[in-house]
């Protein structure tokens, strides 16, 4: 049995303190600096690998079609790892996994750049290598714990959701810029450098640590067998403590539903009329995301951050309800940027997510929550999509703005951190 999983209440949370960590706490950790450079380091390859690939594809075969796969060409295989491979997370050293995949990742990109392959072959190859993109990402995430304490963990995971949306976005104007000066070959040489570069900073910046589930009891389980077979029943027990399930479910659902409105952002502009840019609405969503993690992460109190993550989640969807008046595009773009402002309501759930889940198992925990949100976010995506073929794009977000009030207020009770919840009834509550 997966020790600690079906008994979280033997230990008790530690106090949450009421002064928020500050950016000199965190970044006075050397370690957590050097995961900081490596994920900017990592997130802006991936970037310009994905754009270039996608060029690339287009050029040789002149469809849009393989272009596009070729551009979300991970999402499928990161599912997949997430499903059947996590295991692999805790089993191995986590400084050792980081490293090897971003070798691995060199090495294909090395071969996708000689331009020997066909196009079918790169897309192949990047499938594969994609498997174990879950693994090496919940690895680094399980890290930050190890090396932050405390509030100075919530405002670490913080900065780095931070880096992931900045440095995207760094990454498609570098992407664009060597596209037009050195081609999508010289930009896939140059992403090469980027994954030695991460593979460097990681192996000497980061301490030697054991696999984490070699000190836990877990590692003694006799089912303890293959790769699949454990992530498979490990996954299984996560999902069957009602804490565990409860945080995740919590942390999938009210950000997800909202991702369905921006997959019709495109419609909603072109609705709008000529001079209407989706790529405002993204731009100020992407925008509201990050001021929001960055307020609440760093300049709110720890205790009060929990108890402000149900309203916080609320705010998700109750901006998207005005979608249905059709606003203009300025408008259209403050109600985004408000909206996903209240994504900071997942830093109120990190410590108490922390505490729930066993350390031993806790880059499978990670990677659990990562791969559940990528899962949830493509089908609200889809539904979304399909939806708009019926009813007009602003209806759509209106629609996703409710199902993500919905979402929250079903799970209100899990959002509340206990020490805040009003006393219920026998047999109610989260």
């Amino acid at each position: 049995m997966l020790a600690g999983v079906n008994d979280t209440s033997t230990t008790a949370p530690p106090a949450v303190t009421d002064r928020p960590a500050t950016f000199r706490d965190v970044f006075a950790v050397a370690e957590f600096r050097v995961l900081f450079a490596s994920f900017g380091v990592f997130m802006i390859g991936e970037t310009v690998k994905m754009l270039a690939l996608s060029v690339l594809v287009y050029e040789r075969t002149g469809s849009g079609l393989l272009a596009a796969l070729a551009y979300v060409t991970g999402f499928l295989p990161h599912a997949l790892g997430g499903l059947f491979l996590l295991a692999l997370a805790d089993r191995w050293p986590a400084r050792a996994l980081i490293v090897g995949y971003d070798l691995v990742r060199l090495a294909m990109v090395a071969v996708l750049a000689t331009g020997v392959l066909s196009p079918a072959a790169m897309l192949g190859l990047v499938a594969v290598v994609g498997l174990f993109g879950p693994v090496s990402s919940a690895s680094r995430t399980a890290l930050l714990p190890e090396v932050l304490d405390g509030d100075a963990y919530v405002l670490g995971r913080s900065l780095l959701t931070v880096a992931a949306g900045g440095t995207q976005v760094a990454g498609f104007a570098l992407g664009g810029l060597l596209l037009g000066l050195v081609g999508p070959y010289g930009a896939l040489w140059l992403t090469a450098v980027t994954c030695g570069l991460s593979a460097l900073l990681v192996r000497v910046g980061l301490a030697r640590r054991p696999a984490r589930a070699r000190s836990g009891q877990a590692a003694d389980d006799p089912a303890s067998g293959g790769a699949v077979r454990e992530t498979l029943r490990v996954n299984r027990q996560l999902l069957a403590d009602r804490r565990i399930r409860g945080l995740l479910l919590a942390q999938w659902l009210p950000g997800s539903l909202l991702v369905g409105a921006e997959g019709v952002a495109v419609p909603y502009a072109a609705d709008l009329g000529p001079g209407a840019s989706a790529g405002v609405l993204l731009m100020a969503g992407a925008g509201g995301m990050l001021v929001g993690d960055l307020l609440v992460g760093r300049f709110v109190a720890p205790a009060r951050r929990e108890r402000w993550s149900p309203w916080l989640a609320l705010l998700l969807g109750v901006p998207m309800l005005a979608f249905l008046a059709r606003p203009a595009l300025v408008p259209g773009a403050v109600l985004f940027a408000v909206a996903t402002a209240g994504f900071a309501y997942q830093l109120g759930l990190a410590r108490r997510f922390l505490d729930a889940v066993p350390e031993a198992r806790r880059g499978q925990a990670f990677g659990l929550l990562s791969t559940g949100l990528m899962a949830t976010q493509g089908l609200a995506a889809a539904g979304a999509g399909a939806l708009s073929e019926v009813v007009a794009p602003g209806v759509v977000m209106a629609v996703a703005g409710a199902a993500s009030v919905v979402a929250t207020l079903i799970l209100w009770p899990v959002l509340t951190p206990p020490g805040a919840r009003r006393p219920m009834r026998a047999g109610t509550g989260g």
